[in-house]
């Protein structure tokens, strides 16, 4: 069974900064697609970034310049560096993996107080 295991959420105060990690068991994230969505309460679940097997990256516009998603395909694991965070980035953070089939994690609580 191929399990993702997100990290590293907590509170944090507006203009603060919070790291994500994700691992994975096996080696799913060498050839993946790999990403990064949220859901807010009440909303829908948002990509946040994605990142290519070959590094390339891409960001939703409410967190471009802030957030840097990357990987390390030898340690299986997939992060999101969140810097200057605003109460709108307040949502549970899913890890993403897309190989042959899509497999998400169990969520990390990420809340930002204003």
């Amino acid at each position: 069974q191929v399990q993702l295991v997100e990290s590293g959420g907590g509170l944090v105060q507006a203009g603060g900064s919070l790291s994500l990690s994700c691992a994975a068991s096996g080696s799913i994230f060498s050839t993946g697609t790999l990403g990064w969505f949220r859901q807010a309460p009440g909303s829908g679940r948002e990509l946040v970034a994605i990142i290519s097997p070959g590094g390339s990256s891409n960001y939703a516009d409410s967190v471009k310049g802030r957030f840097t998603i990357s990987r390390d395909n030898a340690r299986n694991t997939v992060y999101l560096q969140m810097n200057s965070l605003k109460p709108e980035d307040t949502a549970v953070y899913y890890c993403y993996a897309q190989v042959l089939r899509v497999y998400w994690g169990q969520g990390t609580q990420v809340t930002v107080s204003s």
